[in-house]
């Protein structure tokens, strides 16, 4: 049952990913991370100094999220989407507790992870989100993003994200409050 199981949720995984209209790939090395001092309810990450919770994205073209923050622990889910935004939600030695965008949780080494920021369109929409030329409301719409289409995220004022869709070679912004991978009020350059 348990290995049926774990062919069930690495094949939803996978549908769930094939669903995305557009797949970006961020670079692989690691930045420094974006502080999301503007937000309350941070505390310091114990391993790193970071803020807990934050966003991050994923580094590794293939990531093992474990039940525990060991390779003794079993696989739960194989992400095979770099680019993916997750949460880090604890940090114990270089293990880090993640969520995804679905509200499921577990743990990855460190090194598979990205401080670049990227963002999904909100999977709790239900209408494509427009992405804007300037950050306003009355900005010409250049586009119109499904929900769960990720993006690299280049910056954040509280309420409008500037955004990039490298593989299609589209920038603009996006309300932040549409999007998962960001927090709201969050601003970071």
């Amino acid at each position: 049952m348990k290995s049926g199981l774990r062919a069930w949720r690495l094949a939803v995984l996978g549908a769930t990913a094939f669903s995305l209209a557009l797949v970006l790939h961020l670079p692989s090395a690691t930045t420094a991370q974006a502080q999301p001092s503007s937000v309350a309810g941070f505390k310091k990450g114990r391993e790193t100094g970071f803020p807990v919770p934050r966003y991050v994205s994923l580094k590794a073209r293939q990531a093992r999220m474990r039940v525990g923050p060991s390779t003794d622990y079993p696989t739960a889910w194989l992400y095979t989407h770099p680019g993916m935004p997750l949460e880090i939600t604890e940090e114990y030695g270089n293990w880090r507790r993640v969520r995804d965008h679905d509200g499921v949780s577990g743990w990855m080494s460190g090194s598979l992870l990205s401080g670049e920021r990227s963002a999904l369109v909100g999977p709790w929409l239900k209408e494509p989100v427009a992405l804007r030329g300037r950050p306003s409301d009355s900005a010409s719409v250049t586009a119109r993003l499904e929900p769960k289409v990720m993006m690299a995220v280049r910056s954040c004022d509280g309420a409008w994200c500037a955004v990039a869709l490298r593989k299609a070679g589209v920038e603009g912004y996006v309300d932040q409050a549409s999007l998962w991978g960001v927090y709201p009020g969050e601003r970071f350059q």
